[in-house]
Order: C-alpha cells, then sequence, then structure tokens
C-alpha cells in the first residue's frame, strides 16, 4: 500500500504517518509535511523523487503530474487502465492525506491552491479503491479500520469519507468565490451568485416541534456568537430556543449601553426595560406582561448579579437566560428552583450582511436590517412639539418595533415597553393589543408604528391610550388626514421617512 500525505493542518500527521509506516505502508509526502515526516525519523519519499520532478514555479506546481494523478485515479478493474501504468511505471496510491490553506484566514491569490484540491478531488471520484482523508478527526478511526480489515477500509467508510473530501473542497471554492465578491464596486451589495457551504455545529434537541429533527449549522470555515456560548444548566437547546434566543440576544446589545432586559416570546418581545440597574430592568420588563413572560426567553446586557437574581427566582419560569456573565453563586441559585431553565453566558452578537431565507424552492436575499435614519433626522409634523422625555421614549419604542413583527406597535413609556402588539393582519388591532397590555401605564409616553398608518383610526387609537408622541414613517397617501388626527387630539407626531417591517 501507498499513502500520499500533503497538508496544511499537520495536527496528528507525524503520528498517523507513524502508524502508517508500522502497517507496511509506503508514504510519499510533499513539502512540509514530507519535512515534519521526516524530521520524525519516519522513511519517506518526497514528491519531487517519486515523479522525477522538482516543485517548480514558487510551488505552485508540486503534485500536478501524471505520476501522481495516475496512480490516484486508475480504475483497477480496466485493462487499458493498467497497461498505461505499466507502461508510463506508475505506482498506485491508495491513500490520500490531504487539506486545504484556511483561505477565510489571510485571502490572498497564493493561498488559492490548485495541486490540493485536484488531488483530493481525484482521490474522491476514484473512492471505489482510494481512501482519503481531510480532517485529522478521521485519522483514528481509519487507522483502527485499516488494522481490522486486513489493510484496507470498507467500501462505506470511502464513500463517507469521498464525501467529506468533496465538501472540504467545495467550502474552499466558496470561501474564495467570497472574497472575490469582497472586491466587487460597493454598489453591488448582492453578488451574481451566493455559495454556502453550510457546517453542523449543534444537534438539537428536536426542531421546531419535537417530530422534527433540528441542527445548527455555520457557514463553512466561520464561527458564530453561539459556538462560543457555554451552556451552565438546564436541558438541551431546542430549535426554537435558538431561534427566539437569537432574537433576544440581538434586541438587548441594539438598545444602548444601559442596563437592559428583553423577555422574548416567539421571536417577539413581550416585555423590555432599561433602567439604571438590571434588577430594575428586569422587574420591568418581567411586569409588562407576566403571562405571556412564562416559558419566555430572557436576555440581560449586564452580569447578572444577586439582586437581579432575586427578581428572576420569583417571577415566572423562563425557558433561557441568557446574559454575558454571572456573579458567583447566582448560576447555582437560579439552577436550585428553575432546573430545567437553560442558563447561558455569550458574548456579544454580530451580524453578517445579508439576510437569506428560504421559500418552498427557492430563496428571497436582502441585506441585513440596518436603522440608518437617526432621530436627529425626524420630522415633527404636528403643531404639538414633543418633549426631550417624549423623544427618548419614542427612539426607545421606534427601535423595539424594528425587532417585533409586523404589524407592529410598541408603546413605551419611561424606558419600558408596556405594550406590544405584533404580527397582526391591521394595524389597528395592533394598537388596540398594544394598549390592551400597557393598561394605562404608557400614558403621556411614545408610540411607535414599523410602517406608515393609512388612516387616522390608528393615531386615534395611540390617542385613546393615552400616548402623548406617535413615532411613524409617513408617506401615506393619507397623511394629511393622519397628521389632522393627531393635531385635533393633542398628541404630538413625527415622521421617520423609513419603514421597518420584519416578517
Amino acid at each position: 500500500m501507498r499513502a500520499l500525505l500533503s497538508v496544511y493542518d499537520k495536527t496528528g500527521v507525524v503520528e498517523l504517518a507513524q502508524a502508517l509506516h508500522d502497517l507496511g505502508v509506503d508514504l510519499v509526502a510533499s513539502g512540509g509535511t514530507a519535512k515534519a515526516i521526516a524530521g520524525a525519523n519516519i522513511p519517506v519519499t518526497d514528491v519531487a523523487d517519486f515523479t522525477g520532478y522538482p516543485a517548480m514555479l514558487g510551488h505552485r506546481v508540486v503534485t500536478l503530474h501524471p505520476k501522481v494523478h495516475g496512480g490516484l485515479l486508475a480504475d483497477r478493474r480496466d485493462t487499458e487502465h493498467l497497461r498505461d501504468l505499466e507502461t508510463h511505471q506508475i505506482d498506485l496510491i491508495d491513500i490520500v492525506v490531504g487539506n486545504l490553506y484556511p483561505f477565510n484566514s489571510d485571502p490572498s491569490i497564493e493561498l488559492i491552491d490548485i495541486g490540493g484540491p485536484t488531488m483530493v478531488r481525484a482521490a474522491a471520484k476514484n473512492h471505489e479503491y482510494v481512501t482519503v482523508l481531510v480532517d485529522p478527526a478521521d485519522y483514528a478511526d481509519v487507522l483502527q479500520e485499516i488494522k481490522d480489515h486486513g489493510g484496507h477500509t470498507t467500501p462505506e467508510t470511502r464513500k463517507r469519507l469521498a464525501r467529506k473530501a468533496f465538501a472540504h473542497t467545495a467550502s474552499y471554492e466558496n470561501a474564495i468565490v467570497s472574497w472575490f465578491d469582497e472586491d466587487q464596486p460597493s454598489a453591488e451589495v448582492l453578488p451574481a451568485s451566493l455559495h454556502l457551504t453550510l457546517e453542523q455545529r449543534d444537534t438539537l434537541r428536536y426542531g421546531e416541534n419535537p417530530h422534527q429533527q433540528g441542527a445548527r449549522y455555520n457557514r463553512a470555515g466561520t464561527e458564530s456568537w453561539w459556538d462560543g456560548v457555554t451552556q451552565h444548566s438546564g436541558l438541551a437547546l431546542s430549535y426554537l430556543n435558538i431561534f427566539d434566543g437569537d432574537a433576544a440576544w440581538s434586541m438587548v446589545h441594539a438598545m444602548g449601553e444601559e442596563p437592559a432586559v428583553a423577555i422574548i416570546k416567539h421571536a417577539n418581545p413581550c416585555g423590555f426595560a432599561v433602567a439604571d440597574s438590571l434588577a430594575d430592568a428586569y422587574q420591568r420588563a418581567f411586569e409588562c406582561d407576566p403571562r405571556s413572560a412564562f416559558g419566555g426567553i430572557v436576555a440581560l446586557n449586564r452580569i447578572v448579579d444577586d439582586a437581579t437574581a432575586d427578581r428572576i427566582v420569583d417571577a415566572a419560569q423562563a425557558d433561557m437566560i441568557i446574559a454575558p456573565g454571572f456573579e458567583d453563586g447566582v448560576i447555582e441559585r437560579l439552577q436550585g428552583k428553575r432546573k430545567n431553565t437553560r442558563v447561558l453566558e455569550a458574548t456579544a452578537p454580530e451580524a453578517g450582511p445579508l439576510t437569506i431565507r428560504q421559500l418552498s424552492d427557492s430563496f428571497l436575499v436582502q441585506e441585513n436590517y440596518r436603522f440608518s435614519v437617526t432621530p436627529a433626522e425626524w420630522r415633527v409634523v404636528t403643531e404639538r412639539q414633543p418633549t426631550p422625555t417624549e423623544l427618548a421614549d419614542a427612539a426607545l419604542a421606534w427601535k423595539l418595533a424594528g425587532y417585533t413583527s409586523s404589524n407592529a406597535i410598541v408603546l413605551v413609556k419611561d424606558r419600558v415597553a408596556w405594550g406590544i402588539g405584533a404580527g397582526q393582519q391591521n394595524r389597528v388591532e395592533s394598537a388596540q393589543i398594544a394598549a390592551q397590555k400597557a393598561d394605562g401605564r404608557a400614558t403621556g409616553g411614545a408610540c411607535a408604528s414599523d410602517a406608515f398608518y393609512p388612516f387616522p383610526d390608528g393615531v386615534e387609537a395611540a390617542a385613546d391610550a393615552g400616548i402623548a408622541l406617535v413615532v411613524q414613517p409617513g408617506g401615506s397617501v393619507g397623511d394629511e388626514a393622519v397628521i389632522a388626527a393627531a393635531n385635533a387630539r393633542g398628541i404630538s407626531m413625527v415622521f421617520t421617512g423609513e419603514r421597518q417591517f420584519r416578517h
């Protein structure tokens, strides 16, 4: 048997080479791989000696040679192939160990590998005869299988490893395409093609429902803030824990630097508050809608202290609590009463440039949402001018509306979202739900609507809830009537000039 080794990631390669040598396998290797193996006093033939040609063109051409690819691609049942091997004195290669430059780590022309992917793909194509290894995690199992099966791997193993090899080269090519896309003119936000290779990172407890399987994936070669999450307690994560947790964590980090708490149910906020202390922020967020908070996701943007833990323990059961950290003893206190609650520690989230949503048989792609208009750019359109306090509440309400399913109405007073209406088919019913939840607690506060009011009824519903200021995009053909309704009820209104639907 003969093995060809040429790896960028040299994890375990010397140990693998030693084990293969002990099994009587002839070793051929290139460049730094050959040096590492020879440095361990393991007999190895350099590719240059194997092919009779030295590495050339600044190491761009090493394994691109008939003696390499003939040995990899030969169909060992085809008499013509065997005759060609004999005529050209080409030796068969039975095992390939190869992995590629981590292109995402330092993209450049010189890191675009040609020989490596070609060699790996050739071995994978001919997996009926050739075992290809691209992941050091597979070394031990393959060695054991070779020992157990008289010097060979099974057809099932070779096929599985070939699939993994093609996934490895596909991921590598996709990273290169993405690098070229980044170099395009800034106006080309959406490239002509998207090439996604997704790698499974977590197997979830179940999917959206218990009878569905679920898993979390990353784009190949990239890290997510979820990869750094530490789960201190509770049940294994499910699909909806991840989905709602991501919404909660993103929301609580988008609202400024003050202590803030978001309580999420089905990706929508049912409570949100900003306060001078984290304990007060939690208490007020919980009081927004205690009934909906049961089984919700709690996200806190500060290290959880004893005072905050007291409030959480006394409140309704949460499915998950996520924070940047916990003071000594807090996790144990949370575990004591809420054994099934998942307690997570995480770093701040990072959003990618695009959002991708699957349809039945195609995809929708758009720029990731951003708040491109600041409160300083808002335009007051009513006779009554808003106060600074009202504008501060309106700014918070406006941001929360951007994180709430459309049609969204958010009522805020004193930095607390007392009323949230989400996902209704018309804006008036969202306003009625928000007012019912607020139950008078938003009187004198601000109301945000994620899209314009087409008719005065939405503004009248806000006025009925005691709101002093309405913030909305404007731009409806009915703006004049809506502004007139606001003036008639003595409330202020500002136009942002920007809609923020969320579906």
